[in-house]
């Protein structure tokens, strides 16, 4: 089961959050929205059932069977934004009209694979109280939680499956090529995980947010404000 959050009328955006992260941190942005929005935790996190296997097909089919079947703009955030690219291919039955990917990893080392499937192959940590659990959580996802945690006999865990760090490294050239959609590729000036040299093989004019890093609709929400004025018009 997804947990799903709507609001508004008129054209529909959905926003897909990153890898640990919840539909929480879209919560000072979709105000920047004049139509409708929807926002789910994505499967394995926070209020949202685990995959038995987790691929960005599989995150996409599970988001797909949420989102109704007309025109739709898909903004999404590091996993998030792999994930909004497959929903673009049109194989889940959505028209997504244009897809923006925020903060994308579009390189990974085999070492960086190799960490990513070591932390799948993890159980959970359990703390004794909630606040440990929230201070892990929000760790892991790089922002702030408070949807991020479960409660577990008595004691609480983090919601991530760990599982979903095994998904690995998304073949991005594939899914531009496959999308049926717009593509924008934007990220933080100064985000480690998608400097702008590795965006601009992919797409010729990435959209720059100045002074942002890797969450930069956490750390300054005000930015996207350009980038979803254009796309509602």
């Amino acid at each position: 089961m997804l947990h799903v959050e709507r609001g508004g009328s008129g054209p529909l955006l959905v926003l897909l959050h990153g890898l640990g992260a919840t539909g929480e941190v879209w919560q000072d942005v979709v105000g920047q929205w004049p139509g409708s929005w929807l926002v789910p935790d994505l499967p394995g996190h926070g209020r949202s059932a685990p995959l038995d296997r987790y691929s960005f097909g599989a995150f996409a089919a599970t988001v797909a069977s949420e989102i109704p079947r007309e025109p739709v703009t898909v903004v999404g955030h590091s996993l998030g934004g792999v994930v909004g690219l497959a929903l673009a291919s049109g194989w889940f039955g959505v028209e997504v009209t244009t897809c923006v990917g925020v903060g994308i990893k579009v390189r990974w080392t085999e070492a960086e694979l190799e960490k990513a499937a070591a932390l799948a192959g993890k159980p959970s940590k359990v703390f004794d109280t909630e606040e440990e659990a929230v201070e892990r959580a929000s760790k892991m996802a790089g922002v702030r939680l408070e949807h991020g945690v479960s409660e577990v006999d008595g004691r609480w865990t983090p919601s991530l499956d760990m599982k979903a760090f095994g998904v690995g490294a998304p073949d991005m050239a594939g899914l531009i090529m496959a999308s049926q959609a717009h593509v924008v590729l934007a990220a933080g000036e100064n985000d480690p995980m998608s400097p702008q040299d590795h965006l601009k093989e992919l797409v010729p004019e990435p959209v720059v947010f100045p002074g942002a890093g890797h969450n930069v609709h956490v750390e300054s929400p005000s930015s996207l404000h350009t980038v979803l004025a254009q796309l509602a018009t």
